[in-house]
């Protein structure tokens, strides 16, 4: 049974979603939702395809689609991936995790969260 919100806030002055839940509710970034999309821009068929300079990303609209998932329209013109109700509980949940994660990827990668910088690696 998928865990649906009682309540969904979109904020965007702050780049924010809002989920409440019976029990809890939870804050996610715009920057957040954008860079684990559920699409295949960003999911890559399998493959993922890390997200670089999402850093100012705002959400410009959410949309229903159907009974399942919202569709979120991002400022940057992204808009095709369908977030499950599912979905959404487990970035909610595991927010920490996955930010964490995908801050680690970016320094592996030598990327940055900012489209304005750039990173160089100086051999030694």
């Amino acid at each position: 049974m998928a865990k649906i919100p009682s309540a969904i806030e979109l904020h965007k002055a702050s780049k924010t979603l809002t989920l409440k839940y019976a029990e809890d509710s939870y804050t996610l970034s715009a920057e957040f939702l954008r860079v684990h999309s559920p699409s295949a821009e960003v999911q890559g068929h399998g493959n993922p395809i890390l997200q670089t300079g999402k850093i100012n990303v705002g959400l410009s609209r959410i949309e229903p689609a159907g009974n399942y998932a919202l569709k979120l329209c991002f400022d940057d013109g992204h808009d095709s991936g369908l977030y499950s109700w599912d979905y959404l509980y487990q970035l909610a949940t595991r927010q920490e995790q996955l930010w964490a994660d995908y801050l680690a990827e970016l320094r592996a990668a030598g990327k940055s969260r900012d489209p304005n910088e750039s990173i160089v690696r100086l051999m030694q």
